[in-house]
């Protein structure tokens, strides 16, 4: 499925009883009733007769306690003893031919180093996972769902055309998922083609075309951008998407008017739709439909979808079903590539377990927080305020309060200006006074650790800054310190908003321009460290999620927005998507 958008620059791109005799159980009056048979304990006062009039009585006060609904506690229980249940009958009641058909699914790829996660005080450690969606066509399945065929066994010309950070927290409280993007701008690092991909000595460019040098570029390519340690990826092909979603019967979704893109080719009436097959793909698809007619209104609608199937995977009618698990199961392996770290049914169902602790109302969406690109206003690159949302994510802060409300102190902020704007609505920090693409910043290494300067540097240009000189400086440093010139502060309080530098870390010169010198306390990432002790920035959740567009995936209410601009043309008259399904009676909708 082409989207004719992709090829048009024109346009806004943008989850044990211990032994002993049996107890005396007691009736729903709190009586004593007569152990069970085979105890070889008479019951007094009575015999046998008063004895079986005691059962009577027992059974229907057991039978009242039965017709009670179970609590939400023993309900999510159920669930995760049910999808234990149903992974043990496929990998051992089903024998050795379900376990070695399942691992044979699976395809791997090594994705090399990217530092450890940081343990909390009880030794726990967060997992951070890139689901990368690609938009190649390696199967009959993909092809059939239009545009080119490739091969299966590598990435080379393929995008990463969605691409989510996923967050679980050490405790497994909590979850993030951030989603980057595929519009953003930034340093693609040089990268070692595996597995028939090329490589690349590196080069400015769109963040999703990494994805070409093969995952392991993809992977490094948003480590370098967002500080993040990133231990594992998951990609997913167009055809995973549409099995997916028909292997736990549909995924519901709303949309807020009647749509029609004609680029995705979803057509939905006004209200909730069950979404099965190519229509699934279609929803998750869609940009010129609906929000602001960007990239960022895609990734709006990929959450909604998210939620909706997390919602539906948790319910106990597809977890408890043994066979609809393994289906399930069966699909997903077949349509993902992962890492070696992961590449194992043991590891998947690890993985998949640690997720399932997390209540729905606690998994947050969100989106990284942009602005218009300096050199392409169709382009987008990390605003100021996204230092924050890496931050958070970084240091393991949850997006939510342990009773699932937001910490920001309001509402979803999602996109809303008109595709011509080339922004995404979000603004930039308070305190930034000076455009980044009015500052130039020159970073000198004074780490041990080589390229500190060079991926610094390559952070602050993918966020609008200009390219200053990077080298090494004269003599070692055991703080980062940034220093400008006269006249410049502003400039360099824009510099320190992005890179999560406190104040106290900023001294003036009389030497015009703005250096950043990077010091012992800064060997990792591209967002200065924070935490008491350190005296970097903190983490600060509010910020975080301002400008974020956050999502809960307990949220079954929210309706996808249709957008009012025309983002969609028939016959090359431009139309609101509500026109163009207005317009075309004729155009079966995508689902009933």
């Amino acid at each position: 499925m082409k989207d004719p958008g992709d090829a048009e620059p024109s346009r806004q791109a943008t989850r044990h009883r211990p032994p002993g005799p049996p107890r005396q159980r007691t009736s729903r009056d709190g009586t004593a009733r007569p152990p069970s048979a085979g105890t070889g304990q008479e019951p007094p006062g009575g015999g046998r007769a008063a004895a079986r009039k005691a059962a009577r009585a027992g059974d229907r006060g057991r039978k009242r306690r039965r017709a009670r609904p179970p609590s939400r506690r023993k309900r999510v229980l159920r669930i995760v003893l049910g999808v234990i249940s149903a992974l043990v009958l496929i990998t051992a009641g089903g024998g050795a031919y379900l376990y070695e058909h399942l691992s044979g699914n699976i395809k791997s790829v090594a994705i090399g180093g990217g530092g450890k996660e940081k343990a909390d005080s009880f030794g726990r450690t967060p997992i951070n996972v890139l689901v990368i969606g690609s938009d190649g066509r390696n199967s009959k399945d993909d092809c059939k769902l239009g545009g080119g065929c490739g091969s299966s066994d590598s990435t080379a010309g393929h995008n990463a055309d969605v691409e989510m950070v996923v967050h679980i927290s050490a405790d497994r409280s909590n979850a993030t998922a951030m989603s980057i993007p595929r519009d953003t701008m930034t340093r693609i690092p040089a990268c070692q083609g595996t597995n028939g991909a090329p490589s690349t000595p590196g080069y400015e460019g769109q963040i999703n075309s990494a994805l070409q040098y093969g995952p392991a570029c993809q992977v490094k390519t948003v480590r370098q951008l967002t500080g993040i340690t990133i231990d594992h990826f998951v990609m997913l092909d167009f055809a995973g998407v549409v099995k997916m979603s028909d292997a736990v019967g549909g995924v519901s979704v709303c949309v807020s008017d009647n749509v029609y893109d004609t680029y995705s080719h979803l057509k939905l009436s006004k209200g909730q739709h069950t979404l099965k097959g190519d229509a699934a793909l279609e929803f998750v698809r869609t940009r010129h439909g609906l929000g602001d007619g960007s990239d960022l209104s895609r990734t709006y609608a990929q959450h909604i979808f998210l939620s909706a199937m997390i919602r539906k995977l948790k319910s106990a009618g597809t977890l408890s079903d043994p066979t609809k698990v393994y289906a399930l199961a069966d699909t997903a392996t077949k349509a993902m590539t992962v890492d070696t770290g992961l590449g194992s049914i043991a590891k998947l169902i690890g993985l998949a377990d640690d997720l399932n602790k997390v209540p729905p109302k606690r998994i947050t969406f969100t989106t990284m927080q942009t602005g218009t690109s300096p050199t392409n206003a169709n382009r987008v690159i990390p605003a100021p305020s996204a230092s924050a949302l890496f931050a958070a994510i970084a240091n393991d802060k949850p997006l939510t309060s342990p009773d699932g409300k937001k910490t920001s102190a309001g509402e979803k902020t999602g996109a809303s200006k008109s595709p011509a704007s080339g922004g995404s609505g979000s603004s930039p920090s308070p305190s930034a006074t000076v455009a980044p693409s009015d500052v130039t910043v020159s970073v000198d290494n004074g780490t041990s650790t080589s390229g500190r300067a060079a991926a610094v540097g390559a952070a602050l240009t993918a966020k609008g800054f200009g390219h200053g000189t990077y080298g090494n400086a004269s003599t070692p440093q055991a703080k980062t310190e940034l220093a400008y010139g006269p006249g410049q502060k502003a400039q360099a309080q824009t510099v320190a908003d992005a890179l999560g530098l406190p104040s106290s870390r900023l001294s003036s010169t009389g030497t015009p321009g703005v250096v950043l010198t990077i010091g012992a306390d800064w060997t990792s990432g591209t967002s200065f460290p924070g935490g008491s002790g350190s005296g970097g920035a903190k983490a600060d959740t509010h910020a975080a999620v301002s400008g974020a567009h956050v999502e809960h995936a307990d949220d079954s209410t929210s309706c996808a927005k249709v957008s009012k601009y025309k983002t969609v043309e028939i016959n090359g008259v431009p139309m609101t998507p509500s026109q163009a399904y207005a317009a075309s009676p004729n155009k079966k909708d995508s689902a009933p």
